[in-house]
């Protein structure tokens, strides 16, 4: 995030981003699409369902993001995510979305404890046999083995994630007019642009994503999988909307910004589709 959209003049440094063009309108039709979902006869009586299967929903669009492309009924059908690296990638990203319940109270009060423990649960089987690393952010000298951001350039060195980790932390602690999308854009982006950690960093990026938008109001039964629309979209425009993003221009987060607005509206007809289906006795 460049200086340009940060002041330092104010006690939320997150206002300017909110003020940006274009942010606006990104923020209220995604708020419209979510209450369309929320507003939905069958939420009323079955939000539970609806919202396992945008977890589930949720979760197959993050693993296809990491190069796990599965098809819905496959991710159902299957019991056993230890086999090959589409099925581990798959079975992370099935754990991340399970996490966001028990992790929301912690997520608001000590963010960095809880990516500790997204990149401890997505690294699953590797925290038992490669330890070291898992759980903890990258140190000097530690590569990135995550070839699908690759895209966005060479990560930051050490340093710098651990100064970016702190202010980021700082961010999600701190009340903010802002709205729930902007920081949920900002939260997502710097993750899968820093690298943080060795693996697993768009998973982990894509998680706390969803967390925000739990935690900050706009989806607070989480039935409007942001993940569905990024994957929607395709690989190809989600890495180029992050590099859009790190070029810290206010162009590029405005850019960033819709396109995470798009991605919550993409969820949450998502969820209206099963609503209908549901209603049909058909899903």
């Amino acid at each position: 995030m460049s200086a340009d959209a940060s002041p330092r003049a104010t006690g939320d440094p997150l206002a300017p981003l909110a003020a940006l063009p274009g942010v606006e309108a990104a923020v209220n039709a995604a708020r419209t699409a979510v209450d369309r979902a929320y507003r939905h006869r069958v939420m009323r009586r079955r939000a539970p369902e609806v919202a396992a299967e945008a977890a589930l929903r949720g979760a197959r669009a993050s693993a296809a993001l990491s190069g796990a492309d599965w098809a819905l009924e496959e991710v159902r059908r299957r019991s056993d995510f230890g086999g090959d690296a589409g099925a581990r990638t798959v079975g992370a990203a099935l754990r991340l979305t399970g996490e966001a319940g028990p992790s929301l109270e912690v997520w608001r009060s000590s963010p960095l404890q809880v990516l500790a423990r997204l990149h401890l649960l997505a690294a699953g089987g590797e925290a038992a046999t490669a330890p070291d690393g898992v759980g903890r952010p990258r140190l000097d000298g530690e590569d990135v083995g995550e070839p699908e951001l690759d895209a966005l350039g060479p990560p930051p060195n050490a340093r710098e994630v651990a100064a970016r980790l702190d202010a980021l932390a700082r961010l999600v602690v701190t009340s903010s007019r802002a709205p729930a999308l902007v920081t949920a854009g900002l939260v997502h982006a710097e993750l899968a642009t820093l690298r943080p950690f060795r693996s697993h960093n768009g998973l982990v990026a894509r998680a706390a994503e969803r967390l925000t938008l739990i935690s900050g109001g706009l989806d607070p039964k989480a039935v409007a999988p942001a993940e569905v629309g990024h994957a929607e979209a395709g690989a190809e425009a989600y890495l180029a909307g992050l590099a859009e993003y790190a070029t810290g221009t206010p162009e590029g987060i405005t850019a960033w910004i819709a396109r995470c607005g798009q991605a919550v509206e993409l969820g949450a007809r998502e969820s209206v589709a099963v609503c209908e289906a549901l209603q049909r006795g058909v899903a």
